[in-house]
């Protein structure tokens, strides 16, 4: 299975508080209160619980502005990987490893490769004979009852890129959505319609235009992050 390791040191912590959108305090374990950077742009519904264990990169001492970045936190017994910039290369990583047997058969894997005038899809898979694929991914932290669900909060970008997909089937391409399930409590995918319905009705609307859809799932250890296979998914 593929796995992305966490940058080096990690430390635990108390989470405090998440505000600012990119920013959450912390309580370090000698009772010290510092502040993360937060690498996830939505609402993280269900993911906020006060004094709950986190991980932490500490980067030390540089010129960033925040020394220190929020890489998981502990929702009951399960760690919930929070970090939006790991999603891509793990997937990256699965895909090489043939764990989504569809997608084998491409030699070449570039990333943020150009879709439609103003976007970029994350990975597009590439090999002599066959049509470019392009291949969303999305991250998912929301995981109720044991389903999985996306978005966690509005979203018109999610949207757009959908969008941006099911014109690339329709033109004769290849497309599909990755959805990376961060936590390993997830039995079953299925889009947040009380959430955002407009995203669950455009992501029905691109599956049957021919846009693939895979739900990956993923265990967060203490040490990085590892896929451990497909989910089913209902829409």
């Amino acid at each position: 299975m593929a796995f992305i390791a966490f940058p080096q040191p990690i430390v635990e912590a108390k989470f405090i508080k998440r505000y600012k959108r990119f920013l959450a305090d912390f309580q370090l374990p000698d009772g010290s209160i510092v502040t993360a950077h937060c690498a996830n742009t939505g609402s993280m519904l269900g993911c906020l619980e006060p004094n709950a264990a986190s991980l932490l990169w500490d980067a030390g001492a540089t010129t960033r502005t925040t020394r220190y970045s929020w890489k998981a936190i502990c929702i009951g017994t399960i760690w919930v990987g929070i970090d939006t910039q790991l999603p891509n290369r793990l997937v990256e990583a699965a895909i090489g490893n043939g764990e989504i047997s569809t997608l084998t058969d491409y030699s070449k894997i570039r990333r943020e490769v150009r879709m439609g005038a103003d976007s970029r899809v994350d990975l597009m898979l590439q090999s002599d004979g066959l049509p470019d694929c392009y291949v969303e991914v999305k991250n998912v932290t929301l995981v109720e009852d044991g389903l999985a669900r996306f978005p966690d909060a509005v979203t018109t970008r999610g949207r757009k890129h959908l969008e941006e997909l099911k014109h690339i089937v329709e033109s004769g391409g290849r497309a599909a959505m990755v959805f990376l399930v961060q936590r390993n409590d997830g039995c079953k995918f299925m889009p947040a319609d009380d959430i955002d319905p407009a995203y669950g009705l455009a992501l029905r609307k691109a599956h049957a235009r021919g846009v693939e859809i895979y739900v990956l799932s993923a265990r967060v250890e203490l040490d990085g992050v590892r896929t451990v296979g497909l989910l089913e998914y209902s829409l």
